[in-house]
Formats: C-alpha cells, structure tokens, sequence
C-alpha cells in the first residue's frame, strides 16, 4: 500500500478555494445522497508535494479558532445531556417502582436488556462505516431511556384533561392511539433536534439521523419495556404466563418498533442536515414528526385483528425499513469513495490508496495488511480520518459555511499525512 500522496499531473494548477467555473464534473453527484449544485462545486486543494499550510490562504487562517468549538460544544451537550438524564431518573424511577414493583422492575430490567441488545446491535452494523462519537451515542440513548420518558410523563396529563368522554375504555384507546405517538414521537424526536442544532459536525446525513433515532428509540423502548414487563408480573394472578405473552409481543416480535417510528423522524432530519441550516432543521423535525406519529398511531391501533396486520403491514413495514437502510449504506460508501478519489486527483491519495479506504473489502485488505505489521490501530484511524474527510468535503460543497468547512479540511489534511506516516512506520 502507498503511503506517500501522488502529485498531479503538470499543468496550470486551479486555485481550490475559488468557485469553479468549468461545468460539474460528471462524476461529482454519484449517489442521490450528496447532491451537488454547479455553483457550489469547488475541486479540492493540490498537494504538489508541498507543506498543507502553503496551499491555504492567509484569510481561512482565522477560522480555525471557530472550527475548535465544536469539541467545547461536544463537552457542553455531554455534561447537559448527563445533567438531565439524572434528573429524569428522579421522575422516571419512583413511577416505573410504583407500577411494577421491586420484583417486577428488576425483571423487567432484566428483560429488557435483550430487545435492547438486539437494537443496539443493529445500531452498531449502521454506524459501522462512520462511526459516531460515542459520547453522542450516549446522549442520544440517556435522552431515549431517561429524559424523553419524563417529559412523556409531564406532558401526558394534559391529554388526560383534554379527554371529553367519561368512558374507561374510550379513556385507553385515545390515550393508545393519539396520545402516545404525538408525546411519545415528540419527546423522542426532540433529542434529534437538539443533536442537529449543537452537533451538526457529526450531524450531516440520512444515515447519521438513522443511527441516532435508533439510539434514542432503543433507549426508550428499554425503560418502557421495564414498565410493560414488569407490570405484567405485578398486575397478573399467573404472572410467568402474562410475562411470556408481552415479552413475545415487544421482546420478540416488535423490538425496532420504536426505532422504525423515530427512525423515519432522523431520517427526514438527515437529509435536512445536508442543507446546514438552521430553519431547515426545525422544519425537517416538524415534517419528519408526521410519519412517525402515523406509524406509531397504526401499530398501536391494532386490536381484534394484531396477527393479520402484523403480517400484512408490520412485517412489510420492517423489511421495506431494512432495504432502506441498505440502499443508505450503499450511496454513503459511493460518496465516500467519489470524495476521496478528489482528493486523489489533487495529490493527497493514489487511485489503489482510495479503493482500499473506500471500499469494505479494501479496508478489510488494508486492516489485515497494517496488524502484520502491528500497526492496525493506526490503520483505524487514517481509515476514520479519511472518511471524516470525505464528509468534510461534501460539506464545503453543500455551499453553507464554505470557509468554516475548509477551515476543518485543513486540519484533517493535516492529520491525514500524520497518520500516513504513522501506518508507514
């Protein structure tokens, strides 16, 4: 593998932080994921051979104090995101023991580790090729499994009081069916908002809003499967029979409930976050609430009739969401691939480098060659990096933000030729 960046062919050399003039290139939109405008196309920086910091101009210097904030706000949604979910738990654990009781609650914990494994599992699978900080994925699953779930409990009374009808099972079925997938969708969804507004650096795509509703919906269906399970020990004169029954029905047969709901919600987000722009974001959260509020309202609809349109409707449902997420993962990685191959053109990678760190196979093929060598923990990380990268560019030509962007490009390429000579030795 070449770990020295190619230089380009001789010629006038084109300024890189000037807008194009020639046509998009062909090859620039080749996936419906990344979509470029002529006018924001701009062909990435040359190498040359040169130092990274004699390519950029001296008024992009400035912006990379701003493009530092983003590790400060990181820490400022980590702390605040902790802050809250304990503060939730103060609300959400004395109504979960209430419900359930001791017993019921430790099993009902117990038990609901297994759909959340089975979520977070597909989580991991999503996020595999871009994985997202960790300290995000925890934000978003506190906000699921603690702070969505009180502000459900705040918001849910006013519902109650909204009710015009006297009758106990009227009462059940609005609170099922409007209540639940309007506060439930909302309170979920507003994490996604908020990971958006103050994260958007790792914010910036359909599959990211997938990854993170997942997260934030594996979270909630965890603490309100503690209640349901629970609840059917406590509540029941033959409680391992009423435990098997639910537990078949949220443990076995609907665990990506939640996260089908909500992931419809990121997903709309997403693409949203491509725009970067603030009222595109809002806008995108309160469009992307309506699908999730149908889905929601349709499962929980469902009564005399549950196996025929689990079967008929549910199961399409899921596997129509599982095409989806395959169909994002295949035009990530073709964007990421057309991004670097960019960067190649410019000097930074040669052809054969680009097909091994944008393609699954030839990063398998570079990770194997690198713990030959006992150097694949830095393989890892010149893969990440050139994978950020990749992003990175497909912001700056997003048109938003362009000098704050390249400010971040700079960086990486910085990083990037460190970590190359990490791999090399």
């Amino acid at each position: 593998m070449s770990m020295h960046p190619r230089h380009p062919a001789s010629g006038p050399s084109e300024d890189p932080w000037e807008r194009a003039t020639a046509p998009l290139p062909s090859e620039a939109n080749p996936s419906w994921m990344g979509h470029v405008q002529p006018e924001n196309y701009r062909p990435a920086p040359g190498h040359q051979g040169r130092p990274v910091d004699t390519v950029v101009p001296p008024q992009v210097q400035g912006a990379v104090l701003k493009a530092g904030r983003s590790r400060s706000g990181l820490l400022v949604l980590t702390l605040g995101g902790s802050a809250l979910a304990f503060l939730s738990l103060f609300l959400v654990v004395p109504f979960l023991l209430s419900a359930t009781g001791t017993a019921g609650f430790l099993v009902g914990f117990l038990a609901s580790l297994v759909p959340l494994s089975v979520v977070l599992l597909a989580v991991y699978i999503i996020d595999k090729w871009e994985p997202e900080p960790k300290r995000l994925l925890y934000f978003a699953f506190t906000w699921g499994a603690a702070v969505s779930i009180a502000v459900t409990l705040l918001i849910q009374p006013f519902f109650v009081l909204a009710f015009q009808f006297t009758d106990e099972a009227d009462l059940q079925t609005y609170m099922a069916t409007v209540q639940a997938p309007i506060v439930e969708e909302f309170a979920k969804s507003l994490g996604l908002l908020i990971l958006l507004l103050l994260a958007r650096k790792h914010f910036d795509g359909p599959v990211d809003g997938v990854v993170f509703a997942f997260t934030i919906a594996g979270g909630f269906a965890f603490t309100e499967n503690i209640l349901y399970f629970g609840r059917a020990i406590a509540e029941s004169a033959d409680p391992a029979s009423s435990f098997a029954q639910v537990f078949l029905l949220r443990g076995v047969m609907s665990p990506f409930a939640h996260a089908i709901f909500t992931g419809t919600t990121g997903l709309i987000m997403g693409y949203a976050a491509r725009r970067w722009h603030t009222g595109a974001s809002v806008a995108a959260f309160l469009v992307g609430l309506l699908p999730a509020m149908f889905l929601h309202n349709r499962w929980n609809s469902m009564g005399q009739g549950f196996l025929v349109d689990y079967i008929m409707v549910q199961v399409p449902i899921f596997f129509l969401a599982i095409a989806g997420i395959i169909l994002l993962r295949v035009a990530e990685k073709r964007l990421t691939r057309q991004r670097l191959l960019e960067y190649s053109a410019s000097g930074w990678f040669t052809p054969a480098e680009v097909e091994l760190l944008a393609t699954i196979g030839g990063r398998r093929t570079a990770l194997n060659w690198a713990g030959s060598y006992g150097r694949k923990k830095q393989m890892k990380e010149f893969l990440k990096a050139a994978t950020h990268l990749a992003n990175t560019r497909q912001r700056i030509l997003s048109g938003r933000d362009v000098q704050l962007h390249q400010a971040e490009e700079r960086q990486q390429l910085q990083r990037i030729l460190a970590l190359r000579a990490a791999v090399a030795g």
